[in-house]
Formats: C-alpha cells, structure tokens, sequence
C-alpha cells in the first residue's frame, strides 16, 4: 500500500474517533442539562406551593374578620348581617348551582361578588383584600352572578292587591292595587358609538331601568338595559308585548307618575296639580279640590318606589356610578342588584340602611297568583280617566267630611 494511503487513512481513522468522543460528550452535556432544568421546574413548583400555603392563612383571617366577628363589621362590607349571609350561601349552593373551587370555598366566592357590589371594587382591589389572583377573581364574580341570576324565578315576588278590608292609611283608597312602578337611571360605560342613544336628557350617560315594587317594597319586575334616551312609556310598552314580560292583571292596577298614560292597569295623577311630596310641606295649604287631595295621597303611595330606589343605591356602590365591565355585564349585575334587594328585605327586616328614611313601608302581604287575563296595552281611555274622577270625588267628600 503506497504510503499516501496508510497516511489518510490514519487521518480518517482519527477524526471517526474524536467526532465519537464529541458525540459522547454531547449526549452527557444534554442529560445535565434535562436533569438541572428538571431540578429548577421542582424547586419553582415548590415554591409555588409554599407560597399558596403561605397565603392561607391570610385568607381565613380576612374571611373571619368579615363574617365570622361581628354584625357590623359583615355589613359595613358586604351590606348583610352574617345571619342573611349564610342564608344567601345556602340558597347559592341549592339552586344557583354554585359550588366550591379547588382551592376557594362558596362563602369567599359570594363575599367577593359582594363587595363588589357593595363599594364598586375594582378586580385589583379585590385580588389585594383576598389574596387572590385577578383571573380567580374574575372567574368567581362571574360565576355568582349567573347563579344569583337563576333565582329571579324565585325572589321576584307576586304582589297581593290592597284588600277591601285595608285599614292602612297610606293604601285604603287604592282598593286593588298591586303597588307601583317607575323608571331610573343608572349609569352605565358604554363606547362612543352609542353614547349619544344613552344620554339622558340629564346629559348623564345611563340606562333607563323600569322597576315596579309591592307595597313592601319588594321588587316584582325589573327591566334594565333600554337606552336613557327611551321615555318611559316606550319601555312600559315593551314590558307588556315581551313574551315572558310584564303582567298586569285585569281588575288591578299599579300607582305611577306622569311619565305614562292613565290607561287600564296604571293609574297616574292629574296633570298640572301639585303632586310631589316636597311640594306638600309644612309651609304649604291643605288640599282645596278633590284633585289636589288625589294628587295628595297618590304621592304618598307610589314613594314606596322612590324609597325602593333610594335604598338600593345606598346600599350597592356599583349603581351609584358606570364601571368598566361589558355592556351586557353590566346590566346583568343591575340585575342582580334587584333580586338581592329582595332576598335582603326578607331574610333581614331590621335594615340599618332602611332605618335612615322616614317613612315606614306598607303592610306585609304574602304574594298570591292572580288569575285571569292580564292587560297588554297602555292607551288612555275615558272610562278610566272616569274612575279615576270617582275616586277623587269619593275621597274629597269623605275628607270634608270627617274634617
């Protein structure tokens, strides 16, 4: 063999071996490497466990703090006594279908939602309160929400109509009515396509909210969402012709404002007499016609829906001013608003919030199912103009009368 050959050969023979060495050390090199990388991924998930451990026992103490010490400290936060809190909890966790997280119980799920609506708090001030992420908070409001929305079948009441027998002076002469209804803006944060439709004629920008409550101020429907530009009558309207929508029974009525018409169902005050209450005051004369004594006592009646208003502003932050969630988000908590209202005045009937207006609320009713047909239109009409004059005319002779 010519020794060229044996010479290359040898080179060959030699590189084949350092580039077997090289290959070697590549494959120990890479091991390391997967071995430390699955070192620091351990040492990371242990961290993150000792820190979530680490966070417990601030987030029993602050729970404990809001429902667990006293009532004061529950309703200043969450607007509830710690007795109708638990109460909500239950009703969540039965029919709302709420259940507990992995790591986050019923209780600190529906405390969070709260306060929320309580002081307006935005999802980083919420976070921080319960040493919580952000995402979990988000995802438990919401999560609330729609089960406090699937109770609307069951804490909207039924209102009972004032018996013939009523010996309330607020309500005797209302002989049939189920309560009353009116419209009120809440704000909302909407784009700036649509805020010229959802300007009210305040300039605020808002929804107008049709209400309509019983004689205890419990909440019977609700219909957020129209435009603050909508007058009242137009959402009233389209309460009536929604397929699940407002009902009216025939025979009863509602008490409401000059804002819609004296029709079948819905029985206003005259026009261009004197009605507000404030206009009523000590300074002011006594009723001189029978216009003015209707116009007098149907003022008195229907506040029971000013007053309904008042409170649930006091007492839910959230309506007193627009927030930054999604259009249909925020109508939904609106919603919920409503219902809680409701659950609140039933399960706790000494309200600290309720305690600073003066006037007392109706007589208690249980709710009853009115059969029958129910009114699907609100157009004026004379024969209803004409029982409204005799019921002016009855109750002026009987205060000339005793007076």
């Amino acid at each position: 063999m010519p020794t060229n050959d044996v010479t290359t050969v040898c080179i060959y023979l030699l590189m084949e071996e350092i580039f077997h060495q090289h290959l070697i050390l590549m494959v120990v090199a890479y091991r390391v490497m997967l071995k430390m990388r699955s070192r620091k991924r351990k040492r990371a998930s242990n961290a993150t466990t000792f820190r979530m451990i680490e966070r417990i026992p601030d987030q029993n103490t602050h729970m404990n703090r809001l429902v667990g010490v006293s009532d004061f400290d529950c309703l200043a936060n969450l607007r509830m006594d710690r007795n109708t809190f638990g109460r909500l909890c239950i009703l969540l966790r039965d029919m709302g279908g709420l259940t507990n997280g992995r790591y986050i119980e019923v209780e600190e799920q529906v405390a969070m939602f709260l306060s929320v609506l309580a002081h307006h708090k935005k999802n980083r001030v919420v976070k921080f309160d319960f040493w919580r992420s952000g995402q979990t908070v988000s995802k438990f409001v919401h999560l609330v929400l729609k089960a406090i929305l699937k109770l609307h079948t069951i804490l909207l009441v039924k209102p009972a109509p004032v018996p013939d027998d009523s010996t309330n002076n607020t309500w005797c002469w209302f002989k049939g009515c189920l309560g009353a209804l009116d419209g009120s803006y809440i704000n909302l944060m909407v784009s700036n396509v649509d805020k010229p439709k959802y300007r009210t004629r305040k300039g605020q920008i808002a929804t107008n909210t049709l209400a309509v409550c019983d004689r205890n101020m419990q909440f019977v429907y609700v219909l957020p969402g129209w435009e603050g530009s909508a007058a009242d009558l137009r959402i009233l309207r389209d309460a009536l012709q929604r397929a699940n929508g407002f009902r009216v029974p025939k025979g009863n009525y509602y008490l409401c404002d000059n804002g819609y018409a004296n029709s079948e169902g819905f029985l206003a005050p005259y026009k261009g007499i004197r009605y507000h209450l404030k206009e009523w005051g000590p300074a002011a004369n006594r009723p001189q016609n029978a216009m003015e004594l209707f116009n007098l006592r149907h003022s008195k009646a229907r506040n029971v829906i000013e007053r309904a208003f008042g409170i649930m502003k006091m007492r839910r932050g959230i309506l007193r001013s627009s927030t930054f969630y999604p259009v249909k988000t925020q109508i939904r908590l609106i919603m919920a608003c409503f219902i809680l209202n409701n659950f609140i005045r039933s399960e706790m009937p000494d309200d600290p919030i309720e305690r600073e207006f003066d006037t007392a609320p109706g007589n208690d009713q249980a709710g009853v199912e009115i059969d029958g047909d129910f009114i699907d239109s609100i157009e004026s009409s004379p024969q209803w103009n004409a029982e409204r004059d005799a019921l002016a005319q009855a109750m002026w002779l009987s205060y000339i009368t005793n007076n």
